[in-house]
Formats: structure tokens, sequence, C-alpha cells
């Protein structure tokens, strides 16, 4: 098996190849202006679009016209907290399948329970690690974007029928 590259591919267990991320779009939310310039530095390694939200409404706007395949989302935010973006998010079907990661600094148990309810995919803690956000975003990111090849697929098949 191929060892991930600093190119943002993803290894494909199956062939040996790379898994292509640069179709794909992360959406940032932090109302921290530091934070939110310290994971798009970080983002800057994936050969992906990057966009960029400064709260929970603004969050709401960007993924509702952008459709981005992962967001990485701030719990603590005024106007609208990460767990309620998360649960829009989630309830809506047109953005339902959206990967969530909930970025925070929140470590106790019944904050991850809330996370988890809200609808959350994953979670890195705060302060940020590099190797990890990025770890976990290739990996989500690279699922996402099959999942998408393969609906188009079954829906390319199904016409077909």
């Amino acid at each position: 098996m191929n060892a991930p590259t600093g190119s943002g591919a993803l290894p494909d267990q199956c062939t040996g190849t790379e898994m292509d991320l640069s179709s794909g779009t992360v959406l940032l939310v932090d109302d921290n202006a530091q934070n939110l310039e310290l994971i798009q530095a970080y983002m800057e390694s994936l050969p992906c679009r990057i966009l960029l939200a400064r709260d929970g409404v603004e969050a709401i706007e960007r993924i509702e016209r952008d459709q981005p395949d992962v967001v990485l989302l701030d719990v603590m935010m005024p106007r609208m907290s990460g767990f309620e973006v998360c649960q829009k998010v989630k309830a809506n079907p047109a953005t339902r399948e959206t990967i969530i990661i909930m970025v925070t600094a929140l470590h106790e148990l019944g904050d991850m329970e809330r996370a988890v309810e809200s609808g959350c995919d994953d979670f890195v803690s705060k302060p940020v690690n590099k190797v990890e956000l990025l770890t976990r975003v290739r990996g989500l990111l690279g699922l996402r974007l099959l999942k998408k090849k393969m609906a188009r697929f079954l829906a390319a098949r199904d016409q077909v029928d």
C-alpha cells in the first residue's frame, strides 16, 4: 500500500493508485480570525478548493450555495453555534451528505454527545494538530468524493436500464 503523500492524494487500497482530491471543496468555519488563518494555512497542502465562513449563519449560506464536500466547523460561535449549523445541514436533504468535522476546544463528554446528536461525522481538538487535521480531511474528503462518483455511476446505470 502506498503512503499518503503531501500532494493531498489518498492511496487506493484496491489498485495502488492515488485518489484525486482536486474536485473536492472544503469549507472552513471559525469566528476567530487567527484560528481560521491557521487552519487555512494547514489546508493549503491539499489540492482542493478552500472556502471560508466567519460564523454559523454565513456557514449555512455558503453550504447551501456552494455545496462543499467537507466542513471544518468551530463549535462556539456567535449568531449560530456549530451544533446548530450541523443540525440544519444534516436535516436538509440537499446537504445531508456533507461531511462535518467539528473543530473544538470542548472536551467534556456532554459536549461530544451533543456533537454526535447534532450529526457531526468526526472531531478534531484545539489546538489543532496539522498531521491529524490533514489525515482526517484527506480520508473523509476521499470517501465523500467516492460516494459522489458512485451516485453518478448508479444514476447513469439506471438511465440505461
